[in-house]
C-alpha cells in the first residue's frame, strides 16, 4: 500500500524494493533503459529544415542562426561556444533588425528530441496569447546554450527574447523542454536576469499551462521593464496531477 502511494505521487525512483542488498532485476533493467534513453536524447540529430517547415504556419519569417560550436562533440566540450553565434550569423540577423517586442528562438539544447516534440505545440498554444505583440523572425539555432538568446536578441533589436530548448535529460525525462525569457537581451547578461519555465512535456507541465505561464511572465516583464529573480511567477498556471493519489483527506499519505 505504501509503495503504491509513494509511486502515485512521483515518477522518481522511490519504493523500488530490494533483493538482498541490491535492486530487483526489473528495476535495474529499467534504470539501464532510462539511462540509455537519456544518452540518446543528448546525441539525437536536430533537424532545422524540418522544424522550419513545421513553424512556417505561424506567418513569421524563419531564420537559421547556429552557434559557434560546429558539431555535437565540440558543443559538449566547449559550452562557451554554444553561447556565441557562429560565423556570419550575427550579420544575417542584423540584416533583419527591427522594432520587435519579442523574438522567439527554438534551439536543440541538450535534447533535440524535446525540441521537436514540444516546441511546435507550445508555440501553437502561445502565439494566440500574444496578440498585439510585435514579433520578430522565428530563429532556429543549433548547438545552442541558453545565453545565446542574448546575442540573438541584441542583433535583431528585440526588447525581449524567449528561447525554447531541450533541457538536460534526466532518467525518465529525455523529452523535457525549457523556456527561458529575458527582458533587455544583451551580451553579458547573467542567468539571474532570466526566468525559466521548465519540464514542459506531457508527463510534466502540459503545453497549455506552460503557454499561459510564459505569456504571463512575458507580459509582466514588459510592464515592469525587467525579468529574472525579481520577477516572481504569480500566474497561477500549473500542470498538477490529473488524479488524487491520496483520496482520503483524513489520512497523511
Amino acid at each position: 500500500m505504501e509503495k503504491r502511494l509513494f509511486q502515485a505521487w512521483t515518477s522518481a525512483r522511490v519504493a523500488m524494493g530490494r533483493t538482498g542488498g541490491s535492486l530487483p532485476c526489473r528495476e535495474r533493467l529499467r534504470f539501464l533503459v532510462d539511462h540509455a534513453r537519456a544518452r540518446d536524447a543528448v546525441h539525437a540529430v536536430f533537424d532545422p529544415p524540418g522544424l522550419a517547415v513545421e513553424l512556417e504556419g505561424h506567418g513569421l519569417p524563419v531564420m537559421y542562426a547556429p552557434s559557434r560550436a560546429a558539431d555535437r562533440q565540440v558543443y559538449l566540450q566547449r559550452p562557451d561556444w554554444g553561447r556565441q553565434l557562429g560565423e556570419g550569423a550575427r550579420e544575417r540577423l542584423e540584416g533583419a533588425r527591427g522594432d520587435y517586442d519579442l523574438v522567439v528562438v527554438v534551439a536543440d539544447g541538450l535534447s533535440a528530441e524535446a525540441t521537436h516534440r514540444q516546441a511546435p505545440p507550445l508555440l501553437e498554444a502561445l502565439f494566440p496569447l500574444l496578440r498585439g505583440w510585435e514579433l520578430g523572425p522565428l530563429v532556429i539555432s543549433s548547438q545552442a546554450r541558453v545565453a545565446l538568446e542574448d546575442e540573438i536578441g541584441e542583433a535583431l533589436g528585440a526588447r525581449a527574447v524567449l528561447m525554447l530548448l531541450g533541457e538536460r535529460p534526466g532518467l525518465g525525462s529525455p523529452d523535457s523542454l525549457g523556456a527561458y525569457l529575458v527582458q533587455g537581451p544583451r551580451r553579458g547578461n547573467s542567468d539571474a536576469q532570466r526566468n525559466c519555465v521548465s519540464n514542459i512535456r506531457p508527463a510534466g507541465l502540459p503545453v497549455e499551462a506552460a503557454a499561459q505561464r510564459i505569456a504571463w511572465l512575458l507580459g509582466e516583464a514588459r510592464r515592469l521593464g525587467f525579468s529574472g529573480v525579481d520577477l516572481k511567477d504569480e500566474s497561477g498556471a500549473g500542470g498538477g496531477l490529473d488524479f488524487d493519489p491520496c483520496p482520503d483527506p483524513g489520512r497523511l499519505c
